[in-house]
């Protein structure tokens, strides 16, 4: 039985142009936060799909919020189309490079932390009950970080792809079936 799998976060960051004129951007996108005091990039949400798009004046776009790679897509579109129908000439087709995947997932079990963090061996966990709930698990390809709670659910964060998490949770169920510590 293949666990189910929900995309929580895709953070994914692309280049609009070599220099962004924020001020006049912030004129364009309807709604969007600029308030350079504060913060040094432009903030825009989109309703649809639900996402925040932060803008720098170095061009840099970093898109957050998103559920899928196509929503960070669309999201990315819109802005891209919004800007330059007012007139300021950005780059129409930015290569999008997704930065972290952050997903959930249940076991379908509960499961003993302390028995994990014994067997699976201190060089890939770290367990401090007292400091945080959930036992951190570093898996080395792919290069993964996740959490996993004594209820069974798991948070898996450091994806690039989400083949990335679901190799990631096929190798701890593997891994929690073999030494016994999961049924």
């Amino acid at each position: 039985m293949k666990p189910h799998i929900k995309i929580e976060n895709v953070v994914a960051s692309t280049t609009l142009g070599s220099i962004l004129d924020l001020p006049a951007i912030s004129h364009v996108l309807e709604g969007s936060e600029y308030e350079p005091e504060q913060f040094p990039g432009l903030i825009y949400r989109i309703k649809t799909p639900k996402t925040a798009t932060l803008i720098f004046s170095s061009g840099k776009v970093v898109c957050t919020g998103a559920k899928s790679l196509e929503d960070v897509k669309k999201a990315i579109d819109i802005v891209v189309t919004q800007i330059s129908k007012g007139g300021i000439d950005v780059n129409p087709n930015p290569k999008i490079e997704v930065q972290n995947i952050v997903a959930s997932s249940d076991l379908g079990a509960e499961i003993n932390l302390n028995s994990i963090a014994i067997t699976l061996g201190l060089e890939r966990v770290e367990y401090e009950p007292e400091q945080f709930p959930g036992l951190v698990y570093r898996i080395a390809t792919p290069k993964v970080v996740v959490l996993l709670f004594g209820s069974g659910k798991l948070v898996c964060t450091g994806a690039r792809k989400p083949e990335d998490v679901e190799i990631a949770v096929q190798k701890i169920l593997d891994e929690l079936k073999g030494t016994g510590l999961l049924h």
